[in-house]
């Protein structure tokens, strides 16, 4: 395996920019498989592109080959993850490389499974076809990062987004939410919805809001991946929700209620209207935050957002389950009797908070987004 040459780094980091383009589009759509973008280069010229579009579906390089046809053998080949070395729902990649003829292969990030990693990329050595790694080596481990997590841990990637005040309230004192942030944010939200598996809340964000959970977007925010609503995920260990409630409307997206032991007639009352709902543990009355990731992380969901309310923002960190929290702060307060956007965790001293490393800051609209990675001392947390 050999690294690109710094000669050729620019054209070669533009033909892989449009296999980044070419993931993109699955973003959200390929679970519990990565997205995955390819594209084959002929004297110079494109001549095939493709992404995996769903579990099941063909893969990138398949696509992208199949486009490609007999101007495939001799061409480069752009692919932002490993070719697969394995049958799964689909056969091997490698073997369909093989065949086409392609003279090299770029490839991304490698397959972060453990048990295949670097196996594709050692076949296609194997027989005879040339493989180099580097480039964009970041923007491709980005796109399997998710993936990377359901894999190795179980668990899917875990996004905490809260809108708050400046003083730290996510609703008046009488549960009145609309809105906290302005459109613009608002929109952003609903852009990442249509990039996330699933959005989870708690019973009383239901019962206080109604939210519907769904992605409000006038046009794709991607060229070629149109807009689609993720699941819906609602934790009530009571299951004490409204029966009219919008997120039970189930023929705009999927809905999900994980609920504790012993609802039986409840839980049927839902699944008669199509509502799944599935026990998870729990204890005194609540549900446990490892519990819920780990059930989403069995269905094969790759990616969480977590919109609140408070009560479940606080558990999860302090469970140790956000990957990244992304803040929106709003010019506005309103005092000591409203609703906080981070519920109680027991934190005695300075020293326990949870830290955000790698922060940005971003103006969006009227507010202001804080991005970061908790980081936090366990000493004195049970």
């Amino acid at each position: 395996m050999s690294p690109v040459s710094a000669l050729s780094d620019s054209v070669h980091e533009l033909f892989f920019d449009l296999a980044l383009e070419e993931a993109e589009k699955g973003v959200g759509r390929t679970h519990p498989n990565p997205p995955v973008g390819a594209v084959i280069v002929q004297g110079g010229a494109v001549v095939g592109r493709g992404h995996h579009r769903k579990a099941g579906a063909p893969h990138a390089e398949v696509e992208a080959l199949s486009e490609a046809g007999a101007r495939a053998r001799g061409a480069d080949l752009y692919v932002t993850l490993e070719p697969h070395d394995h049958q799964g729902r689909t056969p091997p990649c490698t073997e369909a490389i093989i065949a086409a003829g392609v003279r090299r292969v770029f490839v991304g990030a490698r397959d972060p499974n453990p048990l295949v990693c670097g196996r594709g990329i050692r076949h296609l050595e194997q027989e005879g076809i040339e493989v180099r790694t580097g480039l964009r080596a970041d923007a491709s481990a980005r796109l399997v990062r998710a993936f990377q997590k359901l894999i190795t841990t179980g668990r899917p990637l875990v996004v905490l987004k809260v809108a708050t005040t400046l003083d730290g309230r996510i609703a008046t004192r009488t549960g009145d939410s609309k809105w906290v942030t302005g459109e613009t944010a608002r929109q952003l939200v609903h852009r990442w919805r249509d990039e996330f598996d699933c959005v989870l809340v708690g019973g009383g964000t239901v019962r206080a809001d109604d939210p519907e959970l769904t992605t409000r977007l006038s046009q794709p925010v991607v060229p070629g991946r149109e807009p689609r609503n993720p699941a819906r995920v609602v934790a009530s260990a009571s299951l004490d929700l409204p029966a009219r409630a919008k997120v039970f409307d189930v023929a705009k997206a999927p809905t999900i209620v994980l609920t504790g032991q012993g609802k039986g007639a409840a839980a049927q009352a839902l699944s008669n209207r199509g509502v799944e709902a599935t026990e998870v543990a729990g204890q005194s009355g609540r549900l446990d935050p490892g519990a819920m990731v780990a059930e989403l992380g069995r269905r094969g969901f790759l990616s969480v957002l977590v919109e609140g309310g408070g009560r479940m923002h606080a558990s999860f960190l302090a469970a140790g389950l956000v990957d990244e929290v992304r803040l929106f702060f709003a010019p506005k307060i309103l005092g000591g009797d409203g609703v906080p956007a981070f519920g109680a965790m027991g934190l005695e001293r300075m020293e326990q908070a949870f830290h955000l490393e790698e922060v940005t800051v971003e103006r969006v609209g009227d507010d202001w987004l804080v991005k970061g990675s908790p980081r936090g001392a366990a000493e004195g947390r049970a």
